[in-house]
């Protein structure tokens, strides 16, 4: 499309992602790799919270969590998931919508190697999503955990990577007077073609 220049510009979403991510690296005070992550539970009611981006691949977009928190739960029944990527320093956004499937190799304990001790440990530790009597209970758990895995731990089998292989990206910037530009990229399975359309704001 001629008129797809500038930010908007080539032929591959996840390029252009990673492009935009690196701009607000530069701009965003806090987080700029902050996704507000969308999932829906088994009666179709949906959920959304904060969670941390780790990685856009040649095909997908990856982040890991606890499997046993309410995400990962409704994530592995649904099978789906949709998030927001949103900048304020940029005054840009990206949506996205795929299907979800598993890290559970090697990508995922190199990731889990990478953290802190503090939170390999707090990992192990937490039943995420699940009530807590008190703080005081979490940090004795925590202290449990430290003497049963000691300084160098590995990854908890509960504890892993998602990877969303979208269907649907869409690339959003502020315009004036509220005339937005949206470029919308939609795909029937990740095996298909792309289809680039200009949306109205």
């Amino acid at each position: 499309m001629s008129e797809r220049t500038g930010i908007f510009a080539g032929d591959d979403p996840f390029v252009i992602s990673r492009s935009w991510l690196a701009e607000a690296e530069a701009s965003e005070p806090n987080d700029p790799n902050a996704i507000a992550l969308s999932t829906v539970d088994a009666a179709g009611m949906p959920n959304a919270r904060m969670v941390l981006l780790k990685d856009i691949e040649a095909a997908a977009f990856v982040f890991y969590t606890n499997y046993g928190s309410a995400k990962g739960q409704e994530l592995a029944e649904s099978g789906k998931a949709a998030f927001v990527l949103h900048w304020k320093s940029l005054r840009r956004q990206i949506r996205v919508r795929g299907t979800v499937s598993r890290e559970e190799g090697a990508q995922a304990d190199a990731y889990y190697a990478s953290r802190s001790l503090q939170s390999r440990l707090g990992a192990w530790a937490s039943q995420q999503s699940q009530p807590l009597s008190s703080r005081t209970s979490l940090m004795a758990d925590v202290a449990k955990v430290t003497l049963q895995q000691g300084p160098n731990p590995k990854r908890p089998p509960f504890w892993g990577g998602f990877r969303i292989t979208p269907v649907e990206i869409e690339f959003w910037a502020d315009g004036a007077f509220r005339l937005h530009d949206r470029f919308q990229w939609r795909r029937t399975d990740p095996e298909s073609s792309w289809i680039v359309q200009r949306l109205n704001p």
